[in-house]
C-alpha cells in the first residue's frame, strides 16, 4: 500500500467513475460530447462530494484530443498531466487563502493569454464564497466578457454566500449527498484492491460516521488500516468511532418507547461512566428508532438490517403508536452536543421530552390494581419517589379545574420550548431575539397565569424585561401555546443545586403532594 492519501489515490477519473452525481455527469458528458461548453460552471454541494475531482475530470475531457462519448481517455499526454496536476494551462486556487482583489487581478491577467499546450485555459477555483468583495467584483468582470479559451469553474459548499451576479453568469449544478450504499461499494473495492479484510457490517458503520462525504469515510478507513493493519474487527471500528454496542442502543431505545423514565436515565448515565462517545452513540440510537418507525410503516425495505434486528424492531414497533415513534425520533434528533463538554443532560432531556408528551402509557405490573402506587418523578440532579393515593371520584368532586393550573401545563411549555424559542426568530428590532433567550434562561415555574424564566445572566434578564421585548415574548407565548401568559424574570445560579424546599415546588411534586402523596425517598444523581 502506498503512502498517498486514499481520496487521492482513489480519485475518479472519468465522469462516469464519480459516485451519486448522476445527472451532473450526463448534462456534462453531453456537452462535451456535442461541443456546447458553457464558459463558466458553478459546481455547489457539501464537502466530499466530488465538486474537485468532477472539475478536474472536466478540465481534461474538454482538452482531450482523443475523447469519446464526452469522457477522457486518460491515456494522452494532455490527461495524464492534467491528473498528476502539471498542466500549465489548468490552475487551482483555493480561494480561502487566496480570497483577496490582488488574485484575483493577476488572474484577469494571466486569463487574457492564450493556453500554451491545451485547447483552454480552465481556472479551478475551490471555495468562491471566500472571495472578497472586491475580489468577487473583479472576477464578475471576467465572467461578463470572458476569453474564448478560457472556463471558469467554481466550487463552493455555501451557495448563498456567492453573490448573486456570479451566479446568474454560470450554469450552476448541484451535487447531493452520497447515500451509504454507494459509499460501501466505493470502500469495499478499494479494500478489495488494497487487500484489507473487513466485514460489511463494519464498512456500513464507517459510511454513516461520514455522514454523506466520501472523502470522510476514505480518511476514516486509511486511519483504520494504519492503526489496525490489513484486517480490521467489527469490534475495532466501533471502538475507533466510538459507537456503543447494539444491545445498549437496542436496550435504550425500549426504554425510550416504553416511556420508562428511571430504567432510561440509568442507561444514559452508564454510557456517560463507561466513556461512550454520546454524540455517536445518539446517532445510532435515532437510526435505530427510525428503524423501528418504519417497521412501524410497513415499509421494511427501506431497511438494511439483519432478520435477527428486523425481528426485534418488529416487537417494539407491535407495543407502541406511531405517533409515539415520531416524537421519539424527532426528540433525540433534535440534540445538540453543540456545547462540547459531553454532557448527558441533553440525552436526560430528550428521553423525559418523550415520557411526558401526551398519549404515553404507563405500564403496570400484572395482578390487582393496587391502591397506592409508587411514582418516581425526575427534578434536576435528582429522583424524587412519592407515594400517590388512589384517585376517586370523590377525591376530586367539587373541584373546580379552572381554578387549578395544571401541572401538565407546564410540563408542556417545557416540553415545547426549544420550538418556542425557534418561534422568535426574526422578532426584535435586530431580528434576533430568540438569541437572548436561547441557552440563556429556562422555565422555572408557572405561577397561575405568569411563567418565570431563570436567567444566567443580568445581561439577558434586563434585555428581556424591556416592555418592548417582554410584550413580544407574551405575545408569542399566546400564539404558539393558545392561552395568554405573562413573564417575571428572574436571575438563577447555573450551577446551583435544588434544595428539599425547591424540590417541592415543581409543579409535578406539588400536586402529587397536594394530592396526599408523600415523598418516599430521593435519589441524587452524580
Amino acid at each position: 500500500m502506498g503512502s498517498e492519501v486514499f481520496y487521492r489515490k482513489w480519485r475518479p477519473q472519468t465522469l462516469s467513475e464519480v459516485l451519486g452525481q448522476e445527472p451532473v455527469t450526463g448534462t456534462l458528458s453531453h456537452a462535451v460530447e456535442t461541443g456546447k461548453i458553457a464558459h463558466a460552471y458553478l459546481f455547489c454541494g457539501p464537502r466530499g462530494t466530488g465538486k474537485t475531482s468532477m472539475a478536474r475530470i472536466l478540465a481534461k475531457a474538454v482538452n482531450c484530443p482523443d475523447q469519446k462519448g464526452g469522457e477522457p481517455c486518460n491515456a494522452c499526454a494532455m490527461c495524464q498531466a492534467i491528473a498528476e496536476g502539471r498542466a500549465l494551462d489548468v490552475v487551482e486556487i483555493d480561494a480561502a487563502s487566496n480570497r483577496g482583489i490582488d488574485e484575483i487581478r493577476s488572474l484577469r491577467e494571466k486569463a487574457n493569454y492564450a493556453p500554451s499546450l491545451a485547447r483552454y485555459k480552465v481556472y479551478i477555483i475551490d471555495e468562491v464564497h471566500m472571495l472578497t468583495e472586491a475580489a468577487c467584483n473583479a472576477l464578475l468582470k471576467t465572467l461578463e466578457e470572458p476569453p474564448a479559451h478560457v472556463i471558469f469553474i467554481l466550487a463552493t459548499t455555501e451557495a448563498h454566500k456567492v453573490i448573486p451576479t456570479i451566479v446568474s453568469r454560470c450554469q450552476r449544478f448541484n451535487f447531493r449527498r452520497l447515500g451509504q450504499a454507494e459509499m460501501v461499494d466505493k470502500l469495499k473495492l478499494i479494500c478489495d484492491k488494497e487487500g484489507v479484510t473487513i466485514e460489511v457490517d463494519s464498512l456500513r458503520l464507517i459510511a454513516r460516521a461520514a455522514t454523506g462525504s466520501l472523502r470522510d469515510a476514505e480518511n476514516t478507513l486509511q486511519q483504520m488500516i494504519a492503526y489496525y493493519g490489513n484486517r480490521i474487527d467489527h469490534d475495532r471500528v466501533q471502538a475507533e468511532l466510538g459507537i456503543s454496542r447494539d444491545s445498549r442502543v437496542r436496550e435504550l431505545a425500549e426504554h425510550v418507547i416504553k416511556g420508562e423514565v428511571a430504567a432510561g436515565l440509568r442507561a444514559i448515565n452508564s454510557l456517560n461512566s463507561d466513556g461512550v462517545d454520546l454524540r455517536q452513540f445518539n446517532l445510532s440510537l435515532v437510526e435505530y428508532l427510525r428503524g423501528v418507525l418504519l417497521a412501524k410503516s410497513r415499509c421494511e425495505e427501506a431497511l438494511e438490517v439483519t432478520g435477527e434486528d428486523l425481528a426485534e424492531m418488529d416487537r417494539l414497533a407491535a407495543g407502541t403508536t406511531l405517533d409515539r415513534l415520531l416524537g421519539a425520533v424527532k426528540a433525540f434528533s433534535a440534540v445538540d452536543f453543540r456545547s462540547g463538554n459531553y454532557s448527558s443532560l441533553p440525552l436526560e432531556l430528550a428521553l423525559l421530552d418523550c415520557a411526558l408528551s401526551p398519549g404515553v402509557q404507563q405500564e403496570h405490573p400484572p395482578g390487582p390494581e393496587p391502591q397506592q402506587a409508587a411514582k418516581e418523578v425526575e427534578t434536576a440532579g435528582a429522583a424524587v419517589s412519592v407515594e400517590i393515593p388512589a384517585v376517586t371520584a370523590s377525591s376530586v368532586g367539587g373541584t373546580d379545574s379552572e381554578d387549578v393550573e395544571s401541572p401538565q401545563d407546564f410540563e408542556l411549555l417545557r416540553g415545547r420550548w426549544k420550538e418556542f424559542i425557534g418561534s422568535l426568530r426574526g422578532e426584535g428590532s435586530s431580528g434576533n431575539l430568540d438569541a437572548f433567550l436561547r441557552s440563556a434562561c429556562d422555565p422555572v415555574s408557572l405561577e397561575d397565569d405568569t411563567l418565570v424564566l431563570g436567567f444566567y445572566y443580568s445581561f439577558h434578564k434586563e434585555k428581556i424585561e424591556d416592555a418592548k421585548y417582554r410584550h413580544l415574548v407574551e405575545r408569542k407565548l399566546a400564539e404558539v401555546f393558545g392561552r395568554p401568559y405573562k413573564i417575571r424574570c428572574i436571575l438563577v445560579d447555573q450551577k446551583k443545586e435544588f434544595t428539599p424546599e425547591a424540590r417541592t415546588q415543581n409543579p409535578v411534586i406539588k400536586a402529587a403532594l397536594e394530592m396526599g402523596a408523600r415523598i418516599r425517598e430521593e435519589e441524587s444523581y452524580p
